[in-house]
């Protein structure tokens, strides 16, 4: 713990905040009394109300001026998932290890209170017990190790005038205006939907997985918890085995638009089994997740019966960063 003078939330800036969380959080954050800069590329276009200010620039261009004069930055940029990861390690190690580090780095030169980075909770890899906060990471993955790359480098920067707060997240899932279906859950509904039926690679592992709407709540919490609390935080709405989602999808796709679907098992061998507690978070941030697999997949299945093309690339990053690859604006 540090102690702090009172901390002032008033300006928030939000590094990749057009992306899928983003488009969801945004948008509370306005309705809370936030002003809210985003920061971002575009690479999927601009979901967020008009009024919001987006400079559309790489993160590692952002120079002290830009930061200034906020209270808050919200770090949700970088390479998300392991697909991306191995397709360009390189990009991975330089955007989720680096960028964090170097952000926090210039964010409290700037005078900004206050680092909130989103990180995973893949970096416990695989775990025969419950994980907490203070559980060694067992991850191999480029993802997994970026990730926890990055949470080093933003605690370093931490000091009596400087909040630093990790959330590790539990695998994501909902709807958001900047959808993904590139993402477990979501993957398995939109197969569900498409091919009527959901694969099922490796029935018995565990995931934490989190729902968009505690996922939002939790980031509120952070920026609103006291000065002096920092550190990591497990964040998810609940641990299960990849069977239960796949079985609780086929239960809803039923009961909601009156398909029957089947469950198709590989049984393949995976390097990710986890479950996380969410003992810290409850106790410091007073996190408590409201949703549950059936409000989550019900959220889901009900919001992609809009969908027309679930092909569209702008619902799957590595497509779309494969196709913009040679774009000056990814710095090799």
């Amino acid at each position: 713990m540090i102690r702090m003078n009172n901390l002032q939330s008033k300006n928030i800036l939000i590094g990749g905040g057009a992306g899928y969380i983003g488009s969801r959080l945004v948008p509370v954050l306005l309705e809370k009394g936030y002003s809210v800069t985003v920061i971002d590329l575009l690479w999927f276009k601009n979901h967020l109300p008009k009024s919001v200010k987006v400079l559309q620039k790489n993160l590692f261009d952002v120079s002290r001026d830009d930061l200034r004069k906020n209270d808050q930055f919200i770090f949700l940029a970088g390479l998300s998932n392991d697909p991306m990861a191995n397709w360009n390690p390189k990009l991975n190690y330089l955007y989720n290890a680096a960028l964090p580090a170097y952000l926090a780095y210039e964010s409290k030169m700037a005078g900004i209170k206050r680092f909130i980075y989103g990180s995973s909770c893949s970096i416990y890899g695989n775990t025969s017990s419950l994980s907490d906060e203070d559980t060694i990471p067992n991850t191999s993955e480029p993802y997994g190790i970026s990730k926890l790359q990055g949470e080093y480098g933003v605690l370093q920067n931490q000091d009596g005038d400087f909040s630093t707060i990790i959330l590790r997240q539990g695998t994501v899932c909902g709807y958001s205006p900047r959808m993904r279906y590139d993402l477990a859950i979501n993957t398995m509904v939109k197969t569900a939907i498409v091919n009527g039926c959901v694969y099922v690679d490796s029935p018995n592992i565990w995931r934490p997985i989190c729902g968009m709407s505690d996922l939002i709540n939790a980031y509120q919490l952070a920026i609103t918890c006291p000065p002096p609390l920092n550190g990591i935080f497990n964040i998810a709405s609940g641990n299960y085995k990849v069977l239960a989602m796949a079985n609780t999808i086929k239960k809803i796709m039923k009961q909601k638009l009156g398909r029957s679907i089947e469950i198709i098992i590989n049984n393949k061998a995976s390097t990710r089994n986890y479950k996380v507690i969410l003992k810290k978070s409850k106790k410091y941030l007073k996190f408590i997740p409201q949703e549950n697999l059936e409000s989550i997949i019900s959220e889901i299945i009900l919001k992609s019966r809009k969908i027309i093309d679930f092909n569209n690339d702008c619902y799957y990053n590595i497509n779309t960063f494969k196709r913009i690859k040679s774009s000056t604006k990814i710095k090799l």
